[in-house]
């Protein structure tokens, strides 16, 4: 191997264990080198066990594929506490009288139940489990909203008929759960028909408010949903690292940071924040 190949390889690891995963075009803008070789370098590291090659790039070798997406019976044990308190902290949001969406996840569903005691809402969801934690038949102010759809294994309806069902809907605000996110990717699903879904449910928000624990940040998705730019809120946990807590705050329109037994911390908004204005 040359002096010279030997160097990129060390930038492109480097970058990728710092980003979590890398893509070739970016990389050849970097490198000022073909993609051929950026390729060819990829694949040199992989042959050595130090990355995994993806479609359109590659992420560390002990990282998940990009395109793995787990079981909602095995995240749902997942940062158990963290999510419990990301969802009291976002449910401080919603006040009684409100049209929220929810989507798929472990931290929406969380936030669902959470949610029982708001009175008079109107919910929109494409997850299956977050409809049977808010449906009850006595709770006349209570109104549950399930889009149609295929099933993924985290348990959302996706696809044309969940996004049909979504677009002449209009609701205060949404919340997001989200496979991983990060400054370069944005917000990212492992599944690309439950990404457009995503941003069908988007669309329909007057606010956005991605919900997702500090485990999730620099974990890279097949498909990007949303920018950070354009997050009004992220609700996250207490175990974010203060630097990342700087980088995000400067991005979304405004960072929660939930503590477990306790108040929770508000960072932000951030300055200039384009588009909508962050929820309060």
């Amino acid at each position: 191997m040359s002096a010279l190949a030997r160097q990129r390889q060390e930038v492109i690891l480097e970058r990728i264990r710092r980003e979590g995963g890398v893509r070739v075009s970016e990389l050849v803008d970097t490198l000022g080198v073909s993609d051929m070789t950026v390729r060819r370098d990829i694949a040199q590291l992989a042959d050595r066990g130090l990355v995994v090659r993806v479609h359109g790039g590659a992420t560390l070798s002990d990282a998940p594929h990009s395109s793995f997406e787990p079981a909602f019976r095995t995240k749902l044990g997942e940062e158990r506490e963290e999510k419990l308190a990301i969802a009291r902290a976002a449910a401080a949001l919603v006040a009684p009288g409100s049209s929220v969406a929810l989507s798929a996840g472990t931290t929406t569903l969380a936030l669902a139940e959470e949610l029982r005691d708001v009175e008079d809402l109107t919910v929109v969801t494409n997850s299956v489990p977050v409809a049977d934690a808010l449906f009850d038949p006595d709770r006349r102010d209570r109104t549950v909203v399930l889009t149609g759809g295929t099933r993924t294994p985290s348990d959302a309806l996706v696809g044309p008929v969940a996004v049909q069902a979504l677009r002449d809907l209009h609701v205060d605000l949404l919340f997001l759960g989200v496979h991983g996110f990060s400054e370069r990717t944005g917000c990212t699903s492992p599944n690309m028909t439950e990404a457009a879904t995503n941003r069908a449910l988007i669309a329909a928000a007057g606010k956005t408010v991605v919900v997702a624990d500090h485990t999730k940040l620099r974990l890279v998705g097949l498909a990007t949903i949303v920018g950070l730019d354009d997050v009004d809120v992220l609700v996250c946990d207490h175990g974010l690292p203060e630097d990342d807590r700087a980088m995000l705050a400067s991005h979304v329109g405004r960072l929660l940071v939930a503590t477990p037994h306790g108040p929770t911390h508000h960072d932000g908004p951030r300055e200039g924040h384009p588009g909508k204005e962050p929820v309060r």
